[in-house]
């Protein structure tokens, strides 16, 4: 919500006082003597046009002083939601081809199911409006493609430069899911999340995911897990024991239509505050009443040299 305001409001004070110093205060006049005195009128007139562009000056400048602002009291650090991981299997398996067989979201073209996973990811962290959105890219290794932050477009431009095999060709789970703990690092959210995608089992990396599931709970993480492909493709018991344990769900998705209906059900998972250094955008307008100050004193100035 977007609010008037003055950055130095206190500034706004010194205007009735120095008003009420300029009406009592005249200008000194030199003196003239006339000896026709009847030649002068006694008929009292309006305030001069001169004295009003003068107080018009004077109050422009002063409230340019005070600076007024517009202040963007929407704080996107500072709102209900959740951090959310994403960490996405992007092993060799993943560049088969078949998993939209209906076109629900490839549009006719054929894409592969790392393609197809990255096109329903964006759409879910574009909705993601109160949440912090990371990735994790994983294969062979586990690495962070994009650290958890609100910059959800950086996050959604960072997701289309990945590829499959970009870390192997083989699936990490266990260092997927100990990268993921490892990117909430400075995390303050109550609600921390892991989604992770896989259409394979656990063949590589240096931590299993016994002990990839003991660091989540340390942290206070819950997993999703959601395996996609066909029957059998994806290790089902691992995923339902990591999701189980921590506290999370376990998901199957035999198509992008039913992987789309999975992360609307994500979607629905309670939020929380996330608690971070606040931030306000202020637009500065004080040179608006400069420039009608200025132009006030040169219609006065021109006024006065016409005479």
């Amino acid at each position: 919500m977007n609010s008037f305001d003055f950055e130095y409001p206190y500034l706004l004070l010194f205007i009735f006082p120095l008003l009420y110093c300029m009406y009592k205060c005249k200008e000194y006049l030199k003196p003239r003597y006339f000896v026709h005195l009847h030649f002068l009128s006694a008929k009292k007139s309006f305030p001069k046009l001169e004295w009003l562009l003068k107080i018009i000056i004077f109050l422009l400048l002063c409230i340019a002083l005070s600076s007024p602002i517009i202040v963007d009291k929407i704080n996107p650090l500072n709102r209900h939601g959740k951090d959310i991981l994403l960490a996405i299997d992007a092993s060799g398996s993943m560049n088969s081809s078949g998993f939209d067989a209906q076109n629900e979201v490839s549009g006719g073209e054929r894409l592969s199911r790392f393609e197809i996973t990255k096109k329903i990811a964006t759409e879910f962290i574009e909705k993601r409006q109160e949440d912090n959105v990371g990735i994790v890219l994983y294969g062979d290794f586990a690495f962070i493609a994009s650290p958890i932050t609100y910059e959800k477009n950086i996050v959604v431009e960072m997701l289309g430069y990945l590829t499959h095999g970009m870390a192997g060709q083989n699936t990490a789970i266990g260092e997927a899911i100990a990268m993921g703990v490892r990117a909430f690092k400075h995390s303050k959210a109550k609600s921390k999340i892991i989604i992770l995608l896989t259409d394979g089992e656990h063949n590589s990396g240096a931590t299993s995911p016994k002990d990839a599931i003991a660091l989540a709970k340390d942290k206070n993480i819950k997993i999703y897990t959601i395996g996609i492909g066909n029957k059998g493709e994806a290790d089902e018991a691992l995923l339902k024991k990591i999701a189980n344990e921590s506290d999370g769900e376990f998901f199957s998705a035999a198509s992008a239509k039913e992987l789309q209906e999975v992360y609307e059900k994500i979607d629905e998972t309670e939020s929380s505050k996330i608690k971070s250094r606040e931030y306000l955008l202020k637009d500065y307008y004080y040179f608006i009443f400069l420039l009608l100050a200025l132009a006030v004193l040169l219609y006065l100035l021109y006024r006065e040299a016409k005479k």
